[in-house]
């Protein structure tokens, strides 16, 4: 049910065009949608039935803010803009580990051809994209035999070999005019755009002259060339009769998840897919236009001459917005091509929706059973400590952070313990939750749902302490403790704690494994990189000469303090030390004046 201020803003809501923001009860910003009329969309997730994901988002949101705009289009925009700023998580975030090869002409005074996978906004032209690298290049290498721009990233004093191999014009030492380096970018562009068969015509009768000439290694330059063309631009079956470059989109729906398909066509050949697999919490066409929008604002997406989409209310106003002709086929092959991506999105959601509702379970379910468990509110978010030390020394802290059931490593936090005894594992609790709960209530950082402790009722109550006592934070804490073979045991919670009861075979107990396991390897990984940064210290401490740069040096060149230990005056000279330093170190390990490595 909607709390009190929900319902009074429902009642005030507009009938007008906009965007909305739902918050949750951090006031963090968690979905960002658009609707045609506000009133109806934003009150619709308020009243009737949702299926559970959608459910788990409504359950999240304590408030909202709404912002009118004066067109579906002004809607569209601004919900890009705002997705982009607030980085929902229940929103789509297209990520950009997808990144295809491309070719491009640099915008220099004397341009290159280079193969990228990184599409700026610049004065460069771009070509792609290839399905990969390997495709990249090989066009690459033919178009540097067919046009000779310049290769070298610096300009040279003197020609180099590419000049006298025909595939440079040498502009380091000869003038070339703009007009011969527009000709061969022309060249290139109706090339790529179907212009190679022209070319092979051309080659084909060059190679024949060459031939009757008796210019026989002219004649098979031209022959190679021939043969790249024929192995590079025409192998692959022509998927459209005409050269446009042009995206094919469609999308399917199944069990409130969205699948989009992306063929990409170059050259009238169909080189590559995008697959895109994400949960939908309102109409399809309209997540679709927000998909779309946010493809193309990827740095990687160049657009090409034509989009085919599925279907659209004003595909003129798509054409407007994206800056390129969007068509909805109705018949022949272009509509077949749509009914092609739209076959295989739909064959690829319901392959993966096993997989994608077995992760589920594993992350939002499992906090799910793991408040009713605790009787608790979902924990979404879960912060977990643990201390580690070889007794007393070097001790430290470590903090990680889970959202929705997975690490986030970003949120993980490091300490050092300042003013607690070191042996006492308890007082060192205190100190580290008081200093990141203090840091959250100064910063104004989100604060977490659950926190969790590796280890049992005392250091519960240590930081009971601080939270409760210290901080006034009324936050849920559990322990983990751990059976004879260091494996996850047992949950703790409430005051007195007690044990709460979980199956051992229940993704809530699968996740609180998980949170001890990397929260240990964590704290352990730190523990170990400090006390290694301490032991090249420890060795060196008191020699003269020697001070924090020259140890960390030392430790750099050698690896460790025992190879440093080893190695003679001129090694240690290799190292950057001055002779009578370096003469110094070798004698003090020698003669055993310094300790020795434990």
């Amino acid at each position: 049910m909607a709390n009190e201020l929900i319902r009074h803003k429902l009642a005030i809501l507009p009938d007008q065009p906009g965007c909305y923001l739902m918050k949750d009860r951090q006031n963090t910003v968690i979905y960002v949608g658009k609707a045609k009329v506000l009133k109806n969309r934003v009150r619709s997730y308020f009243t009737g039935s949702h299926d559970t994901k959608t459910q788990r988002l409504v359950n999240e949101i304590e408030d909202f803010e709404y912002i009118i705009t004066s067109s579906d289009k002004e809607a569209l925009i601004l919900e890009l803009n705002l997705i982009k700023k607030y980085d929902p998580k229940y929103n789509i975030m297209l990520k950009d580990d997808k990144s295809y090869p491309y070719l491009k002409i640099t915008g220099e005074r004397h341009p290159k051809l280079i193969t990228t996978r990184q599409v700026k906004k610049d004065k460069g032209k771009y070509f792609g994209p290839y399905p990969n690298a390997y495709a990249a290049a090989e066009t690459k290498k033919l178009l540097d035999r067919l046009y000779p721009l310049r290769k070298c990233h610096t300009m040279p004093d003197r020609v180099c070999l590419y000049y006298h191999l025909g595939q440079c014009l040498a502009p380091c030492v000869k003038p070339v005019e703009k007009e011969t380096y527009q000709e061969m970018i022309d060249g290139i562009t109706k090339f790529l755009n179907g212009g190679f068969r022209e070319v092979k015509v051309q080659l084909v009768a060059k190679m024949s002259e060459a031939a009757e000439n008796l210019e026989f290694e002219r004649a098979k330059e031209y022959r190679d060339q021939i043969n790249m063309i024929e192995t590079v631009m025409e192998k692959q079956k022509m998927a459209m009769n005409d050269f446009t470059n042009r995206d094919v989109f469609a999308y399917a729906v199944d069990k409130g998840w969205m699948c989009v398909q992306v063929f990409f066509v170059r050259q009238g050949k169909l080189i590559e897919r995008d697959v895109s697999l994400f949960p939908l919490y309102r109409d399809p066409e309209e997540e679709f236009l927000t998909y779309l929008g946010q493809f193309y604002e990827k740095a990687n997406h160049v657009k090409p001459s034509e989009i085919l989409i599925p279907e659209a209310d004003d595909p003129d106003m798509l054409k407007e917005w994206l800056g390129v002709r969007v068509l909805v086929p109705q018949r022949g092959k272009k509509k077949e091509l749509v009914a092609l991506a739209k076959k295989n999105a739909e064959v690829a959601i319901k392959e993966k929706f096993q997989l994608l509702e077995r992760q589920e379970e594993r992350t939002i379910g499992a906090c799910t059973d793991l408040g009713e468990a605790m009787n608790i509110e979902v924990p979404l978010r879960i912060e977990a400590f643990d201390n580690s030390h070889i007794q007393g020394a070097d001790a430290v802290s470590a903090m990680i952070t889970f959202i929705d059931g997975k690490p986030s490593k970003k949120d993980y936090r490091k300490y050092k313990t300042r003013n607690a005894s070191k042996p006492d594992d308890y007082a060192a609790m205190r100190e580290v939750i008081r200093r990141r709960y203090s840091r959250v209530l100064k910063d104004g950082l989100p604060l977490p749902d659950l926190i969790v402790i590796d280890g049992g009722k005392g250091q519960m109550e240590s930081a009971r302490e601080i939270l409760e006592d210290e901080l006034g934070l009324s936050i849920p804490i559990a322990g983990l403790a751990k059976d004879a073979k260091h494996q996850t045991s047992q949950l703790l919670y409430g005051s007195p704690a007690e044990i709460v009861p979980l199956k051992r075979t229940s993704e809530a107990f699968y996740l609180l494994q998980r949170i001890q396991d990397e929260v240990h390897r964590f704290v352990i990984t730190f523990h170990r990189q400090l006390r290694g940064k301490n032991s090249i210290q420890s060795a060196l401490d008191g020699l003269e000469g020697v001070g924090p740069k020259r140890k960390q040096q030392l430790l750099k060149h050698f690896g460790s303090v025992k190879k440093i230990k080893e190695a003679s005056v001129e090694q240690i000279q290799e190292a950057g030390m001055p002779e009578a330093l370096a003469i110094s170190i070798e004698q003090h390990f020698k003669q055993g004046t310094l300790p020795s490595e434990s």
